[in-house]
């Protein structure tokens, strides 16, 4: 049952000794109910928000989250152009972990309703670069995740074998993807600081006299260092606004950009549909498993005819590549347990869908304009896509079947009215 305002504004209390709470209001963050939020008003004006997970993964995201954010010293703040939530406390409830930050205004667009043009796109392209470009030390100080360019393609690999596991993966994907991570070329690149897959929803946005800007950023549980591409891989459902956010990613960031960038990125955004028949598969979730099935079939046709790299079919050099990464006997297996879980059905849905269908697998895709908030109104945002800790377990059949039962209808329907408007 989810937790009043009223209660989550005791823990207010608990978490701020001495603050007298005036007021407080559901806030509705669109997090399938992962969390209970509420907006507090205290008794000097300010506002702040409240959250609590209602079971042990959130609860892991949310420590995550407060971890990162206490690693944003004031001299790494001072380094973005955008605020990032300042933690005020914690407090125990119900055997979670409650957090307490300042509110931060703003509204939200959702991926595949971001423009193209010199507006949002090329704000949030700019934003990530910033982010992008903050020391490692921010992350190694923290004692965050730290991974090398080839950490990172271990574990894209390990993810395609736990999918090939699974005996229901298209060929002409593994092909696909297999071509990809034994091609050198795509993974030369330098590691930087990133959010571990950031959705662009949770940047929240000011209209100013320079049209909408980035004015804040919400999610940071995936903190660490690794591959900047990974915080790219949503302009697979952003088609309208992908050139002008690489653009801008390009201009803003501290080094040139890898060559190999966008392919990467495209290329994690489709392993996210293999993410999902893994975890299908190893958790026992039939409905999971048709679901990812259905998605990479029609992933599968639709990318047949469409290389992911350059001369992808005439690359000499990148079949002596593939050649000399081949053993000549028999190794030992390699470790296929379960890395990450990130997945949102309902987005890999619209990856394969047009605007329209996006709009009909009820998908918010409507600014949410957060400054104007009265505490007689919620507010609404979306859920990010972070990935849990590497050693998170896998959820049981039974919560992998009840886990997301509206996103996975959404992705199965919208699927099959794209396949029936392809």
């Amino acid at each position: 049952m989810a937790r009043s305002p009223f209660t989550l504004a005791a823990s207010v209390s608990s978490a701020l000794p001495g603050a007298a709470v005036v007021g407080a209001a559901e806030l509705t963050e669109g997090s399938d109910s992962r969390y209970d939020s509420a907006l507090v008003t205290l008794a000097d004006g300010k506002r702040v928000v409240v959250r609590a997970p209602v079971d042990a993964d959130a609860d892991r995201e949310l420590v995550a989250d407060t971890r990162a954010l206490r690693a944003l010293t004031p001299g790494v703040r001072g380094l973005l152009p955008f605020a990032a939530p300042t933690l005020l406390g914690t407090a125990r409830l119900d055997g979670f972990t409650a957090v307490v930050q300042e509110f931060v205004p703003g509204y939200r667009v959702d991926a595949a309703h971001i423009p193209a043009g010199r507006g949002v796109a090329w704000s949030l392209g700019a934003a990530i670069a910033r982010v992008h470009g903050l020391p490692h030390a921010v992350a190694r100080d923290a004692g965050l995740r730290i991974r090398t360019s080839a950490d990172v393609r271990v574990d894209a690999e390990r993810l395609l074998d736990r999918a090939e596991a699974t005996g229901s993966l298209p060929f002409g994907l593994l092909r696909r993807w297999s071509t990809a991570l034994g091609a050198d070329r795509l993974w030369r690149f330098e590691t930087t600081v990133t959010l571990g897959g950031v959705d662009p929803s949770r940047f929240v946005l000011t209209d100013t006299a320079a049209g909408p800007t980035v004015t804040g950023l919400l999610a940071w549980n995936g903190l660490g260092v690794g591959d900047p591409a990974e915080d790219l891989r949503w302009l697979a459902s952003a088609p309208n606004a992908r050139d002008d956010v690489l653009e801008a990613y390009g201009e803003a960031a501290h080094h040139t950009p890898d060559a190999a960038l966008a392919s990467r990125a495209r290329l994690y955004a489709e392993l996210e549909f293999a993410r999902w028949l893994a975890h299908g598969h190893e958790t026992g979730a039939a409905r999971v498993v048709e679901d990812a099935v259905a998605l990479l079939t029609a992933l599968d046709e639709g990318v047949r005819d469409e290389p992911l790299l350059e001369d992808e079919h005439s690359s000499v050099d990148d079949a002596l590549e593939i050649l000399e990464r081949t053993p000549a006997t028999a190794t030992a297996a390699r470790d296929t347990s379960m890395q990450t879980d990130t997945y949102d059905p309902a987005l890999l849905a619209a990856y394969l869908a047009d605007q329209e269908t996006a709009e009909q697998a009820d998908i918010e895709t409507i600014p949410i304009d957060l400054s104007d908030w009265t505490p007689d109104g919620g507010s609404s945002d979306h859920r990010p896509a972070n990935p849990p800790a590497p050693d998170e377990p896998a959820l049981s059949s039974d919560e992998a079947e009840d886990r997301d039962p509206e996103h996975a209808e959404s992705a199965r329907n919208a699927l099959r009215r794209w396949a029936g408007n392809d």
